[in-house]
C-alpha cells in the first residue's frame, strides 16, 4: 500500500527543518490534552523568564550602593554603626527584593515542574488514545503490509516519547522572553556585544543540527533492525515461548542474534557520540573565546570609568547568562527541529487513511437476510502478490443455511471469510448480500451483523466473562448473557472448573492468572460468536485443537443453535462438515465442486479423494 511504505529518511538542513512544520500540530495536542494546565504552565514560564534578569539588576543596584556608601565621608566603621546612621534603606531594601526573587524562582520551578509533569500524563494518555482510535479505522490491508508495522512501531513510540518536547518548547519559550530582556539591557551598553556573541555561537549551532539529524537518520533507517531486537526479546524470555525455546535449546541462538543486533546500533551511535564530542568541543570553544572577548571590553570600559562595578558585574553577568541562554537555545532548537522529525511518524500515521469506508448514503444492514450472499465472479489478491488467493469465484449463500468450505491449504478458504466480512474487497468482480452490492451497507453494521471465530483467535489475558465478553463488548455487564454464550459453546464446563468462575484472569501474563488448554480456550473463542448474536456465525477452523468427540459435540451444537441462521463452516474433518446443508470444495482459489456430503461422495472427485485419505486414518 503507497501510503505505508517506508519514506526515505530526511537528509537536507532545509527537509530537517521544514519538520517543524509539526510544531504547531503538536502544540494543538497538548492544549486538547488539557487547555487548564497549559495556560498554568505558559503562564507561570512567563513570570520565571523576567526574575533572572530583575535578579541581576538588582544585584548591580546593590553592588553600586555598597560602592556609594563606602565612599561617603566619616561613614560608620561597623554594622551597629551603619544600623544607626539609617542610610541602609535602599540597601536593606534591594537585599529583601534580592531574597523574595529568589524563594519565588524556587517555589515558581517547583510549582513549573508539577504542572508539566501532570501535563505530560495528559499528552500521553490522550496521544495514545488517538493512536488506538484511528488504527482501529484502518484496513486489514494495512497491518498486514510490514511498511506499515515498521510506521506504526514509530508512531507507538511517539506517542509516549515525545513528552520532552513539550517541556523543551515551553522552556524555549520562557527562554525566550528572558533573552529579550537581557538582549535590551546589553543593547542599552554596546549593541556589538549582541552581534559578537551571535557570531561566536552560529558553529556550535550548526554542528548540533547536523550530528542531530544523523541520529534521526539511524532511528529511522533501522526501524525493521528495532522491530526485531524486540522479537527477540520477547521470544527468548516469554511464557509463550518457553517451552520450546527449552525443547530445542534456543537460548544461545536468540541471544547471539539479540547481541549480533544490538551490537550494530551501538556501533553506529557510537560512531555519532564520537564525532559530536570532538566537534562539539571545538565549535564550542569558539563561544568561549567570544566571551572573553566581550568580557574584555566591558573590563576595559570599568577601567576607563565608563562603567561602573555595579555595570560591570550586570554586563558581565548578562553576557554570560545570555550567552548560556543563547547557546542552549540554539542547540535546543536544532534538538526541537531533530524531534520534529521525529514527529512526521507520528503525524504521518494520522494521515494513513482507510480506503474500506461505508459510503455516504450506506444501507442499513438487512435484518433478517432473506436472500443470502452471491459471489458474482469474485477475485482477489494480497497487496504485492502475484498469485490470486481466489478468482472466479460463483456461488451462494442463502440466508439460514449452513455453508461448509473445504480443500486443501491455500485453497482460498479464509480469504473468502475475509471477504465476506468486508475486511478486503474484491479487485474483481461484486459480493451481493440481498440483492445490493456489499459495499453499498454500512460497514460498521455489516459486521456488527457477524460472528467470526478465526482459527488464530486472540487469547485474551482478561477474566473469563471479558474473553466472551469480546463478541459483543457493549453487553459486558450481562452476567445471564455472557452465561449463555458459554452453555452453547460448551465452555460452561470449562468454567465451572476455575476458581473464581467467570471472574477468573485467564492467561499467565498477569499475576494469579489460569492458562488454559488449546481446547479449554477454543470453547472460549467459540462463545464469542454465540455472544454477539449475529445473524451471519463464521466458524474458521476454530475446533483444531479438540479431540474428535468435542469437536462433534461442538459442532453438533453449533448446527442446532444456527437454526434460522445463516452459517459457514470451515474444517478439514469431514465427520464435521458433512453435518452442514451444502458443502463448497474450493481448489486453487476456485469452486471445484457443490452439494452435499453424499453428491460429493457421489462425484468421486477431490472431495471423495480427501474423504478416503482422512477416513484410512481411522481404519
Amino acid at each position: 500500500m503507497s501510503s505505508a511504505r517506508l519514506p526515505p529518511a530526511p537528509a537536507s538542513i532545509r527537509a530537517r527543518f521544514a519538520a517543524l512544520r509539526n510544531i504547531g500540530p503538536f502544540l494543538a495536542l497538548v492544549w486538547q490534552a488539557s487547555p487548564a494546565l497549559m495556560l498554568i504552565s505558559m503562564l507561570l514560564r512567563l513570570v520565571r523568564a523576567v526574575l533572572p534578569v530583575a535578579a541581576l539588576w538588582i544585584g548591580k543596584l546593590i553592588i553600586d550602593e555598597v560602592v556609594r556608601l563606602s565612599a561617603l565621608p566619616g561613614h560608620p566603621t561597623d554594622l551597629s554603626g551603619w544600623w544607626n546612621s539609617h542610610a541602609l534603606g535602599a540597601l536593606t531594601a534591594y537585599v529583601l527584593a534580592e531574597f523574595a526573587l529568589a524563594i519565588l524562582s524556587d517555589v515558581l520551578g517547583r510549582v513549573v515542574g508539577l504542572v508539566d509533569s501532570l501535563l505530560s500524563d495528559r499528552l500521553t494518555m490522550s496521544s495514545s488514545i488517538r493512536l488506538m482510535e484511528h488504527a482501529a479505522t484502518l484496513d486489514l490491508e494495512d497491518f498486514e503490509d510490514a511498511g506499515f508495522q515498521d510506521k506504526l512501531e514509530r508512531a507507538r513510540r511517539q506517542a509516549s516519547g515525545r513528552m520532552t518536547l513539550m517541556g523543551l518548547l515551553f522552556t524555549q519559550m520562557q527562554n525566550l522572553v528572558t533573552v529579550a530582556t537581557f538582549a535590551a539591557g546589553l543593547v542599552i551598553f554596546n549593541p556589538w556585544l549582541i552581534l559578537l556573541l551571535a557570531l561566536a555561537l552560529i558553529p556550535a549551532f550548526i554542528g548540533e543540527a547536523h550530528f542531530n539529524a544523523q541520529t534521526y537518520a539511524l532511528d529511522f533507517g533501522r526501524t525493521p533492525e528495532r522491530r526485531e531486537l524486540d522479537y527477540v526479546r520477547q521470544t527468548a524470555a516469554s511464557v509463550e515461548s518457553a517451552k520450546e525455546v527449552k525443547i530445542f535449546g534456543l537460548n544461545g541462538f536468540l541471544t547471539e542474534r539479540y547481541r549480533d543486533l544490538s551490537e550494530s546500533f551501538y556501533t553506529a551511535s557510537r560512531k555519532i557520540a564520537q564525532a559530536r564530542a570532538i566537534w562539539g568541543g571545538v565549535l564550542t570553544a569558539l563561544g568561549t573565546l567570544g566571551y572573553y572577548a566581550a568580557y574584555a571590553w566591558i573590563i576595559a570600559g570599568t577601567l576607563a570609568g565608563q562603567l561602573s562595578l555595579g555595570d560591570l558585574t550586570f554586563l558581565s553577568g548578562s553576557f554570560l547568562r545570555l550567552r548560556g541562554l543563547l547557546e542552549g537555545l540554539l542547540t535546543s532548537f536544532s534538538s526541537t527541529a531533530a524531534q520534529a522529525l521525529y514527529l512526521d511518524d507520528l503525524f504521518s500515521f494520522f494521515e494513513v487513511q482507510p480506503e474500506i469506508l461505508s459510503p455516504p448514503d450506506a444501507l442499513p444492514m438487512p435484518a433478517p437476510i432473506r436472500q443470502g450472499f452471491v459471489f458474482e465472479n469474485v477475485g482477489f489478491r494480497y497487496p504485492g502478490a502475484e498469485r490470486w488467493a481466489v478468482r472466479g469465484l460463483n456461488f451462494t449463500l442463502y440466508a439460514g443455511e449452513t455453508l461448509a468450505l473445504v480443500g486443501e491449504n491455500g485453497a482460498g478458504k479464509t480469504t473468502l471469510v475475509k471477504l465476506l466480512a468486508r475486511l478486503y474487497d474484491p479487485d474483481e468482480g461484486r459480493i451481493l448480500l440481498d440483492g445490493q452490492d456489499l459495499r453499498n451497507y454500512d460497514l460498521d453494521g455489516l459486521r456488527g451483523a457477524m460472528g467470526v471465530i478465526f482459527q488464530d483467535f486472540m487469547r485474551y489475558n482478561l477474566s473469563a466473562a471479558d474473553n466472551i465478553a469480546v463478541g459483543r463488548i457493549a453487553e459486558r455487564d450481562n452476567r445471564p448473557r455472557i452465561i449463555d454464550a458459554a452453555r452453547r459453546s460448551l465452555a460452561d464446563q470449562v468454567i465451572e472448573r476455575l476458581p473464581e468462575g467467570y471472574d477468573q484472569m485467564i492467561g499467565k501474563r498477569f499475576r494469579n492468572g489460569v492458562e488454559l488448554s488449546g481446547g479449554e480456550w477454543q470453547k472460549l473463542a467459540i462463545a464469542r460468536a454465540y455472544m454477539r448474536g449475529a445473524e451471519v456465525l463464521i466458524l474458521d477452523e476454530p475446533t483444531a485443537a479438540l479431540d474428535a468427540r468435542s469437536e462433534f459435540e461442538v459442532f453438533q451444537r453449533f448446527k442446532e443453535l444456527s437454526a434460522g441462521k445463516t452459517a459457514v463452516l470451515i474444517s478439514h474433518r469431514f465427520s464435521s462438515v458433512r453435518m452442514a446443508d451444502r458443502i463448497l470444495v474450493l481448489a486453487d482459489g476456485r469452486v471445484e465442486a457443490a452439494g452435499t456430503h453424499e453428491e460429493l461422495l457421489a462425484q468421486s472427485g477431490r472431495y471423495a479423494e480427501l474423504f478416503e485419505l482422512q477416513a484410512a486414518g481411522y481404519r
